[in-house]
């Protein structure tokens, strides 16, 4: 019996030891990491195609698997970035590198920061990918990714972050960010029964047919089920109409309830839908 937890105790140090060696090869593999990242925040085809070896098999976070052919294409065929388009900056965190000869294992948390219309928003992953060195050049033939879930308050936090910087920008009219935090299958059901469109709202604000002189909300919940959110709350608001007649003004303030919801979208929270409806009259 003695023997056997000695052999135990050995087997143990002698694990813990050879996980805690130094990859001989660890700064070059860090730093092909990082150039990595700083590549694909900016699509770099060129980036891609030194990182990823002939035979990659990839695993996303969303399940689908794919090789390197099916990556290039996807890269190569991006639309090219537009100014107010959301900017996404990956990083790696608490890089982790073990090797065997000619073989290594680098695994790290992968930081997905998205900036929209001035937002950030922040998602992380954990990644591992199986790295070999042949010809002198190390390249990526297997990788794994895994979304890193949420807690409950961190996304209730981003939600009504997302909700109310809708709501302001509904207020102010801004096409932009309205673009980047509704889906393009939003539908927006008022108070009439008459159902809106993402792009019919665009075109409301922005013509001026639909404006808003007070958009105040007050009571907000948020209840969050998985990847969908729904956001509930009461909101005075004021619309101000194109005027047909000298001297036409504001309309009178009135107060509705509202409900949206939201889809997470890689990490981002986009609106879906909303309905709102008059108070009852006191």
């Amino acid at each position: 019996m003695k023997k056997l937890l000695l052999l135990v105790i050995c087997l143990s140090l002698l694990t813990s030891s050879a996980y805690s060696q130094t990859a001989p090869d660890s700064a070059e593999l860090t730093k092909l990491l990082n150039d990595f990242l700083a590549g694909a925040s900016v699509n770099d085809v060129a980036i891609h195609d030194r990182f990823w070896a002939d035979d990659l098999i990839y695993t996303g976070s969303t399940g689908r698997r794919v090789g390197k052919a099916d990556i290039m294409r996807d890269v190569r065929n991006a639309p090219a970035p537009k100014s107010d388009d959301p900017k996404t900056v990956y990083s790696a965190e608490d890089i982790r590198i073990q090797q065997w000869g000619n073989t290594a294992v680098v695994a790290f948390r992968l930081v997905v920061t998205t900036e929209t219309a001035g937002a950030k928003q922040v998602a992380y992953l954990l990644n591992s990918g199986t790295f070999l060195k042949r010809d002198g050049k190390w390249q990526v033939v297997n990788w794994q990714a895994t979304r890193k879930p949420k807690t409950e308050e961190e996304n209730k936090r981003d939600v009504t972050a997302a909700e109310s910087a809708f709501q302001q920008a509904v207020l102010a009219a801004d096409a932009k960010k309205i673009t980047s935090l509704a889906d393009g299958t939003f539908i927006w059901t008022h108070t009439d029964g008459q159902q809106m469109t993402r792009e019919q709202l665009l075109e409301a604000l922005t013509s001026g047919k639909l404006k808003y002189t007070k958009l105040e909300t007050a009571n907000v919940t948020v209840a969050v089920y998985g990847e969908t959110a729904i956001v509930r709350g009461e909101t005075v608001r004021q619309r101000s109409s194109i005027p047909t007649t000298p001297g036409t003004g504001d309309s009178a303030p009135f107060t509705a309830f509202y409900t949206m919801t939201f889809i997470n979208q890689g990490g981002a929270w986009k609106a879906v839908s909303m309905q709102t409806s008059r108070a009852p009259s006191k």
